[in-house]
């Protein structure tokens, strides 16, 4: 495990002498640039390995994307190799269908401490909710980025991370502005956590559940998403999104398009540089 080598799979070739805010924010946007948010190996029959070597050798030498266990336990090694004080901690997402936070822990992200100040860090969320830059500790501030404005509310030791939605313009629709979850006003929950450090292997169970019960969205949906420097592009199935930020004021551009089997394989190929080994069954 090189981190030249990790450098070279997210194209990141600038200067870094220092475990500053500005690289870490530079090494965040080359890394979801690049490496997609995505669960193909379980609908491949491929087994998801939590260890950081399969992980390396999947992400960095095979060009892959990964689930949040993946991707941001390789951004914590690569953070911690270059002298961030960084550590992992565990999330619980809201799921809107619930109108709930997960009753488990279902979510690896990052604490990065710069010069006193603590930053959340997170690679591994996907689609239209993925942070593109570190989000400052603090509660109750606005803080505007390219895909909407994300907050933190703090609770008796609890985070809670949400973000304001902006309406939808669907060329294809009539009506042509729509909003997400209407029904839901204009927040949306991502998810709770605490700040107890936490270790790779305490999501050893979570690992597992994901890959075999079929409750969960992961094994519904075969999911690949990848943040672009304007917006996001995302493969749910047969469908591909391509979302453009802020195309109006307070609005984003969206394009729907179902694709054939066929194609899926080529659009992952040209849009998300992702070549699997075996047969994906959307």
């Amino acid at each position: 495990m090189n981190i030249q080598e990790y450098f070279g799979r997210i194209s990141f070739n600038k200067p870094h002498k220092d475990a500053d805010l500005q690289t870490l924010t530079a090494i965040l946007e080359h890394h979801i640039q690049t490496i997609p948010f995505e669960n193909l190996s379980m609908h491949c029959g491929e087994a998801v390995e939590l260890d950081l070597q399969s992980t390396y050798d999947k992400i960095v030498r095979k060009k892959r994307g990964g689930w949040c266990l993946e991707t941001n336990h390789l951004l914590f090694w690569a953070l911690q190799e270059l002298g961030y004080d960084v550590c992992i901690l565990g999330a619980n997402s809201y799921e809107p269908a619930e109108n709930g936070y997960a009753a488990e822990m279902n979510h690896l992200l990052l604490k990065v401490v710069i010069k006193g100040d603590c930053y959340i860090v997170d690679a591994g969320f996907g689609g239209s909710y993925q942070m593109w830059q570190p989000l400052m500790l603090i509660s109750g501030k606005d803080q505007p980025q390219g895909p909407g404005i994300f907050r933190f509310m703090e609770d008796s030791g609890t985070w809670y991370l949400e973000k304001v939605k902006r309406k939808h313009y669907i060329p294809e629709h009539s009506n042509n502005a729509s909003s997400d979850t209407p029904d839901m006003g204009n927040i949306r929950k991502i998810h709770r956590f605490t700040l107890e450090p936490r270790h790779i292997d305490d999501f050893k169970e979570l690992n597992v559940y994901l890959q075999v019960s079929p409750d969960n969205i992961l094994q519904k949906k075969s999911i690949c998403s990848l943040q672009t420097t304007s917006g996001v592009l995302a493969l749910v199935g047969w469908t591909l999104t391509e979302m453009k930020y802020n195309y109006m004021e307070g609005m984003d551009l969206v394009n729907i398009t179902t694709l054939t089997d066929e194609e899926v394989e080529k659009t992952l190929k040209d849009k998300f540089n992702i070549v699997l080994e075996n047969k994906l069954v959307p």
